[in-house]
């Protein structure tokens, strides 16, 4: 694992003990969802729409409106859309060789928009593909946090200190791969996160169990 000096040892500590884990086979949306099919969603819904935007990834909504979407999507195509598990998301980054970032071992700036990338926004999806994994899926570190359907819980057989419960957490949901404003560290395909910040939202990306 990459060093990373300064960081509290409750960071790494709640992705303990590292362990392999069965994943059913399933599809998952090589970007995240962007400003303009978040506007599909709300002319159907009634919701206001956010302006601009574009192929920009749609950023700091709340799970449950990052839920409705994939029931709206759900509908509209006739199959099953939802948000993927947090499993499945490493999965997706990660491949099957245990590698720390989705495009291998070692960070590389250029392959993720983070805060040591230094643009201060948020990139059209896609921008980066350098950044890609080993299954071709694109931004799955930096540019939006994302949404996944898993609740935190400890690992099994998790240090002591790890909490069961994030009681800090303003959303019992994970989410994963940090934004254009975090460190790399939120980079790593292991990392738990979660939204710590009252008001604050993530952006998401679709899966479906194949």
């Amino acid at each position: 694992m990459e060093r990373h000096p300064g960081l509290p040892r409750s960071y790494f500590a709640k992705e303990a003990p590292r362990s392999q884990i069965p994943v059913g086979a399933f599809a998952i949306a090589t970007t995240p969802v962007t400003f303009d099919q978040w506007r599909s969603f709300c002319a159907v819904a009634g919701w206001d729409a956010p302006a601009g935007g574009g192929s920009l990834p749609i950023d700091q909504l709340a799970w449950w409106q990052a839920s409705a979407f994939c029931e709206w999507a759900s509908e509209v195509t006739g199959g099953e859309v939802r948000l993927p598990t947090e499993d499945e998301w490493e999965r997706a980054a990660r491949g099957d060789d245990g590698r720390e970032y989705p495009w291998g071992d070692v960070f590389e700036r250029r392959c993720a928009n983070l805060a040591e990338l230094g643009i201060g926004r948020a990139l059209p999806v896609g921008s980066l593909p350098f950044g890609a994994s080993p299954y071709g899926v694109v931004d799955l570190a930096g540019n939006v946090d994302e949404w996944t359907s898993t609740q935190y819980y400890a690992y099994p057989g998790a240090p002591a200190e790890v909490p069961s419960v994030e009681h800090h957490a303003f959303d019992p949901h994970i989410t994963r791969g940090g934004s254009y404003m975090h460190g790399k560290d939120l980079a790593r395909c292991a990392r738990r996160h979660g939204i710590y910040e009252q008001g604050g939202g993530a952006g998401f990306r679709v899966a479906a169990t194949a």
